[in-house]
């Protein structure tokens, strides 16, 4: 799948084992989150567009760079709000806008139940965040809302992903670009992914089922 991008990392490697874990307690399990969600987020925007600036320097005056298009978080509540501070920390103009979304544990499919994106002046490039991308039911109904909304590309960000999933995901919405630690092989009975990490909501928020 051309457009999916499983990052290669040493430091992802190390990281994403501990966020395996069991062990691993809710504060360091969020600092893993936002670095893994770093490094993503470096890989995700190697193409965004800039435009020429002058910068003074306490010397002389010099060319530099600035963004050239409006970038929008969109984090899936409640776990991609996980992966926001990071990723506001290398793209401090970004927008950010929540879409609220839960799954149905009847019949595993996402409700939505929040959304505050605004009518007119979609974001030029939109980063969806969720750091699992299982049945890719949530993922596909956020490209839908943003579709509607006029987004003129989104990039997905997740630390895992089933494969079932991101070929859900592909196959409804080509022209989104997936970008993931790892693809994980199978989902369970219960639609989690395995081998996985758990509830990455949970664990992020410490509210243990």
């Amino acid at each position: 799948m051309s457009g999916v991008v499983e990052v290669q990392h040493p430091l992802i490697d190390c990281h994403l084992s501990r966020l395996r874990d069991e062990r691993t307690p809710a504060d360091e399990f969020r600092q893993l989150i936002r670095r893994v969600a770093t490094l993503l987020a470096y890989e995700a925007t190697q193409d965004l567009a800039t435009e020429p600036t002058r910068v003074a320097t306490p010397l002389t005056e010099t060319d530099g760079a600035r963004l050239a298009e409006r970038v929008g978080l969109v984090p899936i509540l409640r776990a991609g709000l996980g992966m926001v501070d990071p990723v506001l920390d290398l793209i401090p103009t970004a927008e950010v806008w929540h879409l609220g979304l839960y799954r149905d544990e009847a019949t595993a499919e996402p409700v939505e139940y929040y959304s505050k994106l605004p009518p007119g002046r979609p974001v030029d490039t939109a980063l969806v965040l969720d750091p699992m991308l299982a049945t890719g039911g949530s993922i596909m109904a956020a490209m839908e809302t943003l579709n509607q909304w006029g987004v003129g590309r989104v990039k997905i960000l997740a630390v895992l992903a089933a494969q079932e999933g991101v070929g859900n995901v592909a196959a409804a919405y080509p022209e989104a670009s997936i970008y993931v630690c790892r693809i994980d092989p199978v989902l369970n009975n219960s639609k989690f992914i395995v081998p996985g990490l758990g509830d990455a909501g949970d664990r992020i928020f410490n509210t243990p089922a």
